[in-house]
């Protein structure tokens, strides 16, 4: 939009206001004034962007704290979702052995007998050394279900990780809860931080490997610890609702864990850690705080730069500075250029347009718009209501429409300018159309 104004033509002072005596010039600066519904999108778009990636964040880190509870706690005895086992509870229940839950070791204690099996399921780790210490002396069965590293080193240090399972497995061993569930269907689970269950073991010396796949890798061993007999389950999905039906898994649920007629169904928790000191601030948020704290902290360091290297170091100048009138204009018509204030750039054209007028047909500078148009035709011969539309009414709605305006403009000028020279005939019929 530079160089709109006509050539030739000197920078004048545009007024504070348009003047009382234009007719409707008034309400066309206070349209042009006022923001417009596009130039407040446009100048809002950074914050809704802002906006948008905060929201995400936020939903990201709704999904990855809550994902995994939407199914209940896995293996509870009373979650009849598709990770719980209350469909094994019952039907063990049935068959006459009493379940019972317990959340500590203290519970465990008291739940336990003469004749006891316990089911461990600790995929947080929460149970150390010396907790499987204190089971083998109240339990006389030990089921361990997808046993982390600390566990089989406490139980059965000959007994090592090997992956996940292979798919559907035959027992291939003489142990009776084995030989009566044939063949089960063990499947890979993930733990709660992101990590994938042990699933199959390789193990040596005196244990028992029990359902093996490819490789020698089994899903089930029978080892002894101090005395005791422990199984170590790789797939917690043998046990759970919606894996208990598959196969033999049914068949080896119900036989390991109705060996003997009190079951102790333990879940260990935060109660059974144990404690070294006094607790962070770490230990007692979810792991995925520390990231999205990260994430957040750069979405406000990439914001502050991006939305502030734009204002550079001030600058001394000694006043008055002065500027040409051409760095004057050309500014001003790239700034109207960059907000597209095609209405703005128009009054301003027409303000200095019509001032000049005035000056050439002899007007007044206080003339009003209807006073320079009414002389300006009289002049040159011009439609009068033509000259208002061009002067106050016309709107530009392209630059394209305003390049137009601003051509009119400037022609408009040199007609009566020429019409106003001594040297010009007055003949009507020789004027511009």
């Amino acid at each position: 939009m530079t160089g709109i104004l006509p050539p030739g033509t000197t920078q004048q002072r545009e007024p504070a206001s348009v003047p009382a005596s234009v007719p409707t010039g008034e309400d066309a600066v206070a349209a042009a004034v006022s923001p417009t519904v596009r130039r407040t999108a446009r100048r809002a778009v950074p914050w809704i962007v802002l906006g948008v990636i905060a929201l995400l964040v936020a939903l990201s880190s709704l999904a990855l704290g809550a994902g995994r509870s939407i199914g209940g706690d896995p293996l509870s005895t009373t979650n009849p979702g598709p990770v719980g086992s209350k469909a094994l509870a019952q039907v063990l229940g049935q068959q006459g052995v009493t379940v019972k839950t317990a959340a500590s070791l203290a519970q465990v204690r008291d739940a336990a007998g003469d004749d006891t099996t316990v089911l461990v399921y600790d995929p947080e780790g929460n149970l150390d050394h010396e907790g499987y210490d204190q089971l083998t002396s109240v339990a006389s069965t030990i089921v361990v279900v997808e046993p982390h590293f600390a566990a089989l080193q406490a139980l059965a240090p000959t007994v090592h990780a090997a992956g996940e399972p292979g798919g559907v497995a035959s027992a291939g061993c003489d142990l009776p809860a084995a030989q009566r569930a044939a063949r089960i269907d063990p499947r890979a689970t993930t733990n709660t931080d992101g990590t994938s269950a042990p699933g199959t073991f390789r193990a040596s010396g005196d244990a028992t490997a029990c359902f093996e796949g490819s490789g020698g890798r089994a899903s089930l061993v029978e080892t002894s610890y101090q005395g005791r007999t422990v199984y170590l389950l790789g797939s917690a999905a043998v046990l759970m609702n919606d894996g208990i039906d598959r196969l033999g898994n049914a068949a080896l649920g119900l036989n390991l864990l109705g060996e003997h007629r009190t079951l102790v169904w333990y879940l260990p928790g935060l109660i059974d850690r144990s404690v070294s000191g006094p607790a962070d601030l770490a230990s007692l948020t979810p792991g995925w705080v520390t990231p999205v704290v990260i994430l957040l902290t750069l979405v406000f360091v990439a914001a502050a730069v991006w939305r502030g290297r734009r204002f550079g170091p001030l600058v001394v100048e000694h006043l008055p500075v002065v500027v040409r009138a051409g760095e004057t204009r050309e500014g001003r018509a790239r700034l109207y250029q960059r907000s597209s204030a095609r209405l703005r750039a128009a009054d301003a054209l027409r303000i200095g347009t019509i001032g000049r007028l005035s000056t050439i047909v002899g007007l007044p500078r206080a003339a009003t718009t209807d006073e320079v148009a009414e002389a300006v035709a009289a002049l040159t011969g011009r439609d009068h209501a033509a000259l208002l539309l061009l002067l106050v009414d016309e709107h530009p709605r392209s630059d394209r429409e305003l390049i137009d305006l601003s051509d009119r403009l400037a022609e408009l000028e040199r007609a009566t300018a020429a019409a106003a020279s001594p040297d010009h005939p007055r003949s009507t019929g020789r004027m511009e159309p």
